[in-house]
């Protein structure tokens, strides 16, 4: 283990994790907007980015023979989290803003009473 977010052994490798990261990323945030778009409680994203976490670091594997390493799993999928949870929390604010406008408004990332 060379770094705490990335190995660092090989040169190109951090082309590979913030690539493959960044469209697991981009995963993740569409499928939290997907969860909160049909009412599912924020529980249901963990499995889902568990399963995405597991992915992604089998594309680590599989592209650049990277050995496993629960490490560096936990590393993305604390990723995956965060951004599956931003995306679902900008898709609630859109919705009890659009739904409830006679009640609610947007306010960054959370929504007040009007």
């Amino acid at each position: 283990m060379g770094g705490w977010i990335w190995d660092g052994g090989d040169p190109w490798g951090w082309l590979a994790f913030f690539v493959l990261n960044g469209l697991g990323a981009a995963a993740s945030v569409a499928a939290g907007r997907a969860f909160a778009k049909s009412w599912s409680p924020r529980l249901l994203i963990a499995p889902a980015m568990a399963a995405l976490a597991a992915a992604v670091h089998f594309l680590h594997y599989a592209l650049f023979q990277e050995p496993f390493s629960w490490y560096y799993y936990g590393v993305g999928l604390i990723l995956l989290l965060a951004a599956a949870s931003f995306g679902y929390q900008t898709m609630r604010v859109r919705q009890m803003a659009t739904q409830y406008s006679w009640a609610f408004e947007k306010q960054g990332l959370s929504w007040r009473e009007r």
